[in-house]
């Protein structure tokens, strides 16, 4: 059955890393790579943060061309589905934190992973075989270190209904998991049904901003001062711009949301062998220091973060991970509870 999601985009659609020896490509996929000539990646990333430094990267391995083509998960989703009815696929490989989803259900993913996937944990791939994690998003609270000193931060759940920020927080607004859903999702599936409930109705109280932009501009909006404490904002965030001079910082507040960027082939990708050295090289730990390098979250658990803190395995908080697949199923009940509490 179509979720919710998938239907819609079809109605519109009509270093621990170097002490290790890094695994090698079969030499077959290579020498079929290289025949193949180049790779057409559909993405989600920012693309000079982390695009051009991962598709330099493997040119310079394998002397293979990556074409990029970046859009949001949705419109990367809708733009492949597309192709696909029209018969010109163009894409050979995707990513995203959703796009997997509608993809899948329609048959257009690949059920394939690289050898290099074994060295993942199970809870960053899929069991069955269609995607991988190649980044984590960690969504916590960030606070202004202007408008809240360090030490007078709200550090637990409980502490966010503290009287004294009432009206001073503020989140995106939209169902997704890097806003106000995410959250919600995070409380029900900690406390369950009863006590989140109770707990989000009285979170409600505290007028809660609702800002109609991503998390990103949310935080920017706190570093402007406009809020102390943005709920639901990516952790690296916080410090790619506290390393700029900003008056920022996350709280590892337990538990974390985070949801998984994940990569996939396509099952008929014009360059099918380009596109499956391309996966196992991202995935790769010597492709994950790209991502580390580039301020992301590395998925690989042997290769930490700029800020190795900023991962809950080294920062040692717990944190909820959800699949593509949970977050698709789950999000119109969370959106629910939010039109309740929230609106």
């Amino acid at each position: 059955m179509l979720t919710w999601r998938t239907a819609a985009l079809l109605g519109i659609a009509g270093v621990l890393a170097t002490s290790a020896p890094l695994a090698a490509a079969d030499p077959a996929l290579i020498a079929a790579a290289k025949r193949e000539g180049e790779v057409v990646w559909y993405t989600t990333q920012i693309v000079s943060q982390l695009v051009r430094p991962v598709a330099a990267a493997f040119e310079k391995k394998y002397g293979i061309k990556v074409r990029a083509n970046r859009a949001n998960a949705s419109e990367t989703a809708v733009k492949i589905l597309n192709e696909a009815k029209a018969g010109r696929l163009q894409a050979d490989i995707f990513d995203g934190t959703t796009t997997v989803v509608p993809l899948k259900a329609e048959g257009h993913v690949l059920q394939w992973l690289p050898d290099a996937a074994k060295e993942y944990p199970a809870q960053v791939k899929d069991p069955q075989g269609y995607w991988i994690a190649n980044n984590l998003f960690v969504i916590t609270p960030g606070f202004n270190t202007a408008l809240l000193p360090r030490g007078k931060e709200p550090r637990t759940l409980a502490a966010l209904l503290d009287p004294s920020l009432r009206g001073k927080m503020a989140w995106n607004g939209f169902p997704t998991a890097s806003g106000a859903g995410g959250f919600i999702g995070t409380v029900l599936t900690e406390m369950g049904e009863e006590k989140g409930r109770a707990f989000l109705r009285e979170l409600g109280k505290q007028r809660i901003a609702n800002l109609r932009g991503s998390a990103r501009e949310v935080l920017d909006q706190t570093i402007a001062g406009e809020y102390s404490l943005a709920l639901q904002i990516f952790n690296h965030h916080a410090v790619i711009s506290a390393k700029k001079g900003a008056p920022v910082d996350w709280i590892a507040m337990e538990p974390a949301t985070v949801t998984l960027s994940t990569l996939s082939v396509l099952a008929k990708a014009p360059h099918p062998n380009a596109a499956k050295l391309l996966m196992d090289f991202i995935i790769s730990r010597e492709g994950q220091e790209v991502f580390a390098k580039a301020d992301y979250i590395p998925a690989h658990p042997a290769v930490p973060a700029t800020v190795p803190a900023l991962k809950p395995s080294e920062g040692k908080f717990r944190a909820h991970f959800f699949t593509p697949e949970e977050t698709e199923e789950k999000m119109p009940k969370w959106n629910e509870v939010f039109q309740e509490f929230f609106r």
